[in-house]
């Protein structure tokens, strides 16, 4: 049986490869852009940010207090 973890696992090179892409030289990314990167590679929000504090990627614009 697979687990959430097992589900995302897989995608957490594509994760960093499309923070690095999107948060490009200045590091920064939109907090909408944070959001459907999760949405889109099926990867927890949580998942998304605690990647982009490793990365050193500061999110911008984010009215929900989730980063």
């Amino acid at each position: 049986m697979l687990t959430l973890a097992d589900m995302t696992a897989g995608n957490i090179p594509r994760l960093i490869e499309t923070l690095k892409a999107q948060a490009g030289d200045d590091k920064m990314l939109a907090c909408t852009d944070a959001f459907k990167i999760a949405r889109d590679l099926d990867v927890p929000l949580a998942e998304v940010g605690g990647t982009c504090n490793e990365l050193g990627i500061k999110v911008m614009q984010c009215q929900l207090g989730c980063f």
